[in-house]
C-alpha cells in the first residue's frame, strides 16, 4: 500500500478501551473516516458514545470488512488469539493494514492476518490513558513506538504524526525489551504514588494526592532530565512532510 492510498482511510477500531477510543478519535481528527467500533462491555460502550458519538458499534467482522485500517485497541492478552480467530474466520482482507497498540509484541503477533495478505503495523504511544478527551491534549509530543516492515514503516510513522505524536522505531526483536520498560515505568509510579500517598492518609493528612503532587512530579522530571540527552530516537520527526494538518498523501 502506498503513502497516497493511505491519505484518507476507512478506519474500524476493535476494542473501546482507553486507548482505542482515544486514538480513533485522533485518526477522525486527522480527516480519516470512522467505520465503526466494536465494544462489549457497558463501560466500552459509554465510552464509545462519549468519545465517538457518530460511530456505530458494529461486530468485529463487519468492522473489518469495511476498513481499510483495522485498529487493534484490545489487552495483551486477547490479541494473538484474535488475530488467529479473524484468520481462520477468513476476515482479514489483503492490502489491509492491521495496527496494534501492544507494547510488548512487534508485527510477529499479527503474522494470520499477514498470511491473509494483510499489512501489518505495531505502534505504541508512551503514555498512560484515561479513556477521556484529556488524552486527546496529551497525544502532540507524546513519543509512540513504531515497529513494522521496512517498505511499510513510513506508513506507521505518518499516522503517529497525524495523531500529534512522535514516531521512533523498535525493532521487532527489541520490542520485548521495550514493553518491559512500559510496564516498569507505569507499574512502579502507580506502586509509589499509592505507598506514600496510604502513609500520608495514615497520618490523617488530608488530600495526599495533592500534597505529593508537586514533589512527585518534580523527581519525575528530574529523573528524566538525566536520561534526556544525545540524538533523537531513530525514525523521529515528521515523515516526508506529514503532519495534523498535511495528511498522508498530502491530501487537502
Amino acid at each position: 500500500m502506498s503513502a497516497e492510498r493511505a491519505g484518507r482511510l476507512g478506519v474500524g477500531t476493535i476494542g473501546a478501551g482507553r486507548v482505542g477510543a482515544v486514538l480513533a478519535s485522533a485518526l477522525a481528527g486527522a480527516g480519516h473516516a470512522l467505520t465503526g467500533i466494536a465494544a462489549v462491555s457497558d463501560a466500552s460502550r459509554e465510552r464509545a458514545a462519549a468519545m465517538l458519538p457518530a460511530v456505530p458499534v458494529l461486530p468485529i467482522p463487519e468492522i473489518i470488512e469495511r476498513s481499510e485500517l483495522v485498529l487493534l485497541a484490545v489487552p495483551e492478552d486477547e490479541l494473538a488469539p484474535l488475530v488467529q480467530g479473524l484468520a481462520e474466520a477468513g476476515a482479514w482482507q489483503p492490502g489491509q493494514l492491521v495496527l496494534h497498540t501492544a507494547a510488548r509484541f512487534g508485527t510477529a503477533v499479527l503474522d494470520p492476518a499477514r498470511a491473509a495478505g494483510a499489512i501489518p503495523l505495531a505502534v505504541h504511544p508512551a503514555m498512560s490513558f484515561t479513556g477521556t478527551s484529556i488524552d486527546l491534549a496529551r497525544l502532540p509530543g507524546t513519543w509512540f513506538a513504531v515497529t513494522a516492515p521496512t517498505p511499510v514503516l513510513p506508513i506507521g510513522q505518518a499516522l503517529v504524526v497525524e495523531m500529534g505524536g512522535e514516531p521512533f522505531v523498535v525493532a521487532e526483536a527489541d520490542r520485548a525489551a521495550y514493553g518491559e520498560a512500559i510496564d516498569t515505568a507505569t507499574s512502579f509510579s502507580d506502586a509509589i504514588v499509592d505507598q506514600a500517598s496510604g502513609l500520608l492518609d495514615g497520618i490523617g493528612v488530608p488530600r495526599p494526592g495533592a500534597v505529593l503532587a508537586s514533589l512527585v512530579r518534580s523527581s519525575v522530571e528530574n529523573a528524566l532530565a538525566r536520561h534526556d540527552s544525545g540524538p533523537l530516537p531513530e525514525g523521529a520527526g515528521t515523515i516526508d512532510g506529514a503532519g495534523p494538518d498535511r495528511p498522508l498523501g498530502g491530501g487537502a
